[in-house]
């Protein structure tokens, strides 16, 4: 198991940014766009995407003068499977 897991349960552990990666996954890429959709400041949104990039489950991309947040979907996968893993009572290899 990737030995980050537990940095990425604790970047996930904020409701703002669940919500950011809910949008992220539905195609909004855009903080302009995102910053319409949550209860939050621009300086506010800002930091959560940075944590989020910063973290390894999004990446950014420059187009121009914006700025594309995408999410890293094999790093939510591999959460999955974690998951999964530790409801495995046969597997003892789900360790951090």
């Amino acid at each position: 198991m990737n030995s980050n897991m537990a940095e990425y349960f604790k970047v996930l552990s904020d409701p703002n940014r669940l919500k950011i990666v809910e949008l992220l996954l539905r195609g909004e890429t855009c903080g302009c766009t995102l910053i319409d959709k949550l209860p939050i400041s621009q300086p506010t949104l800002s930091y959560h995407l940075n944590l989020l990039a910063s973290s390894g489950l999004s990446r950014q991309k420059k187009d121009g003068t914006k700025i594309e947040h995408f999410i890293e979907r094999d790093k939510i996968k591999e959460m999955i499977d974690y998951l999964n893993c530790l409801l495995d009572e046969e597997d003892k290899s789900c360790r951090l």
